[in-house]
């Protein structure tokens, strides 16, 4: 097992390394050292991210929209995918966050859209200082966590066809991979589409496509409204099933995007050399999948690629990885050691086959929404079941997200005026409950909430025991709210405190 170093400390020797390899040149003119030979050696690193992408809406993850992934399925069969793969937090900012510093928000100081002032470490700056080269295309600043992150070479939305433009991530990629052959180092590169992200693709029907400039930016292949499947968590509606078509058009979009990026992996000779990692930043845009804690909200598409290591064509179904663990994680891969105050655990030994403990469950958090408004919730779920907690639900409180600005809750809301099962349906996601309960793996949709079912009343309470546990051993500043959970009045003064204080660090962090 690898010692872990305070972060200072590494930073310094990492540099003294650098130094007696340039010490060693010298002395020994044209002979190769072994340092030299072993960073030539060093495994490039990328990170595909798509932004808002739903589990199952993959093919390799079972959606039955017909050929809707071609080349993450590729992706898929050459590796490993992980059924249990989450991130932490289902909203964008918070979520990368977490990928870059493997810290809880809380700890990582990125609750909400914000950048951390905390000196602490993270994935960009480490890599940095070990020799490698850095690029990032797309969602750059949700992606760094300090507003000062070292990336070596960075193109935005704008440049990238409001980042959905396959053709521009192609080239650009390659420049990120030739820039880096130029400086004798591997890289880490993180491509982050924009895709299946608002605004989306339209529907075969419509035939109006999103445009940038004179670039029209349609798939590869039009989905019309009859070949895609609206998901189980919403009611089938005429505009529900309109705006899913427009959604898997989004897909299909991202899904080419993938496919060029792993074309320059080929054509630059690095794809046997290279760890691929795709995973989405939180569930669709959707009600009761994005910036919730819902199954749906934070189960998302992992797989990982690293040839000569992961056994190709695997399906991962009991351990348990999240985003908390992909800082760690990269690191090992690379032969690097862990910086100290590292929340999350590599999954290295996992990928390689092995057994490794603690992978029977994950912890999800929400904070807030872009819209800056407070919505704590905190959820436990392993293979069977899940357990959330709403600190913000005191049954006047009116829940409030991007989610709701498309036609699907707008048409659910209209559709609850005659049908009380979608009635009921929109209650919950508006106001929820302090406290829900599921069963997973026969309900993945959290249509039944058993929190009230006397049957479960002695497994719920193991639960809540694990919550509270959690919560105290990573500083949870929700565990308060936590303590007083059958005190509504209290959690609302609770929760209106908390309101402010984040706003005042908030001003404090723009000014």
């Amino acid at each position: 097992m690898k010692k872990i170093i305070p972060y200072k400390l590494f930073f310094f020797g990492s540099l003294i390394i650098l130094l007696t390899c340039e010490s060693a040149k010298k002395k020994e003119g044209k002979k190769v050292s072994v340092q030299e030979k072993n960073k030539t050696e060093s495994l490039n690193i990328l990170l595909i991210t798509a932004d808002d992408l739903n589990k199952n809406s993959v093919g390799a993850f079972g959606s039955v929209v017909p050929n809707i992934t071609p080349n993450i399925d590729k992706l898929a069969s050459q590796g490993v995918r992980f059924k249990n793969g989450h991130v932490n937090v289902a909203v964008c900012q918070p979520s990368r966050g977490i990928l870059a510093t493997g810290k809880y928000s809380h700890n990582s100081g990125i609750e909400g859209f914000f950048h951390t002032k905390k000196e602490i470490p993270d994935v960009v700056t480490t890599l940095k200082i070990n020799g490698y080269y850095t690029g990032i295309l797309g969602k750059v600043k949700h992606s760094s966590p300090k507003e000062l992150t070292p990336w070596d070479f960075q193109l935005d939305m704008n440049d990238l066809g409001m980042g959905r433009n396959k053709e521009r991530y192609y080239t650009e990629a390659k420049n990120i991979i030739k820039n880096a052959k130029q400086a004798g180092k591997p890289f880490y590169m993180m491509a982050n589409s924009h895709d299946p992200h608002r605004p989306f693709a339209f529907t075969k029907q419509e035939e109006i496509w999103m445009s940038h400039g004179n670039e029209i930016l349609k798939p590869s292949r039009v989905y019309n409204e009859s070949e895609v499947s609206v998901p189980g968590f919403l009611p089938e509606l005429p505009l529900v099933r309109k705006e899913i078509a427009q959604y898997f058009n989004s897909v299909r979009r991202l899904d080419d995007t993938v496919g060029r990026i792993l074309d320059v992996l080929e054509e630059e000779g690095v794809a046997d050399n290279t760890i691929v990692m795709f995973l989405s930043d939180n569930g669709m845009a959707f009600p009761f999948s994005k910036t919730n804690c819902y199954l749906q909200s934070t189960n998302t598409p992992w797989i990982v690629r690293w040839p000569g290591k992961v056994t190709p064509n695997t399906i991962n179904t009991k351990d348990f990885i999240s985003a908390i663990d992909f800082f760690p994680t990269v690191l090992e891969a690379a032969g690097l050691q862990t910086p100290d105050g590292i929340d999350g655990t590599s999954f290295v030994s996992t990928l390689l086959g092995k057994k490794q403990k603690g992978r029977n469950k994950v912890f999800t958090q929400f904070f807030e929404t872009f819209a800056k408004r407070q919505f704590p919730m905190r959820c436990i779920q392993d293979i069977k079941y899940g357990y959330i907690f709403n600190a913000w639900s005191d049954g006047e409180t009116k829940f409030r997200n991007e989610s709701q600005n498309g036609y699907t809750y707008k048409a659910m809301v209209e559709a609850g005026k005659t049908n009380p099962k979608i009635a009921a349906r929109v209650k919950l996601f508006d106001n929820r409950e302090v406290e829900e309960f599921y069963d997973f793996e026969n309900d993945p949709n959290a249509l039944h909430n058993l929190i009230k079912d006397p049957e479960y009343t002695e497994i719920i309470n193991k639960y809540r025991i694990d919550m509270e546990l959690w919560m105290e051993k990573v500083n949870d500043p929700a565990l308060v709210f936590f303590k007083v959970k059958n005190d509504k009045t209290e959690m609302a003064r609770l929760l209106a405190m908390e309101q402010e204080k984040i706003d005042k660090r908030r001003k404090k962090l723009v000014q």
